[in-house]
């Protein structure tokens, strides 16, 4: 089971970044999915969450309506659409999956797969 973030990168404030995260190893039509964050000296902390479906997706207030999680299912992969970056967004972005069918998936502890992080940086 592997997890391949991708899509970070540096941008002013004002701008957008969509992150994608492949799935490959499992069916990940079966997972709960998220993206965490953790910006430097602080916790990892979820950003937003979304069930296997992508019917029910949850954020973590700093990014509603800013912040689109969406999944294909089909293309085994998840993406997290970022609009109106601010400097306090500036992270290492992790995708996760997890088995639980549960609703708001919010600890890391919930999650069964970890993908490697994606550097997003915005400057004022």
């Amino acid at each position: 089971v592997q997890l391949q973030a991708s899509g970070g990168g540096s941008v002013q404030a004002g701008g957008s970044l969509r992150l994608s995260c492949e799935a490959s190893g499992y069916s990940f039509k079966f997972y709960s999915m998220a993206w965490f964050r953790q910006a430097p000296g602080e916790d990892l902390t979820v950003v937003a969450g979304i069930n296997w479906d992508g019917t029910i997706p949850f954020y973590e207030d700093s990014v509603k309506g800013r912040f689109t999680i969406s999944r294909d299912n089909a293309k085994n992969t998840g993406y997290l659409q970022m609009n109106s970056l601010k400097p306090e967004d500036t992270a290492v972005y992790y995708c996760a999956a997890s088995l639980s069918a549960a609703g708001r998936l919010e600890r890391t502890q919930d999650y069964d797969y970890w993908g490697q992080g994606t550097q997003v940086t915005v400057s004022s």
